[in-house]
């Protein structure tokens, strides 16, 4: 019984898990939607370039962590549609 209920909530973590980011990055990313809402898109290497341009980070991997958060704050604002 207590083996058949681990199962259960290994399943449902992995079903419903995200993506865990670092604060510092969706802060970063938020603010930069907020005064260029107009410059980022759903496309990954357009927002590294701009991410680039706005900010003067030096690693890479985090500008790429930026730009992917971008890239999901834009979905969020993008009105799905209705049929």
């Amino acid at each position: 019984m207590r083996l058949q209920c681990l199962n259960q909530i290994l399943d449902w973590k992995e079903r419903d898990m995200g993506k865990v980011r670092p604060e510092h990055v969706k802060r970063l990313a938020r603010k930069l939607i907020e005064r260029f809402p107009d410059k980022f898109t759903t496309e990954f290497e357009h927002n590294k370039k701009r991410v680039d341009a706005f900010t003067n980070i030096s690693s890479t991997k985090f500008r790429n962590r930026v730009a992917g958060y971008t890239i999901q704050l834009v979905r969020e604002q993008i009105p799905e549609n209705v049929e």
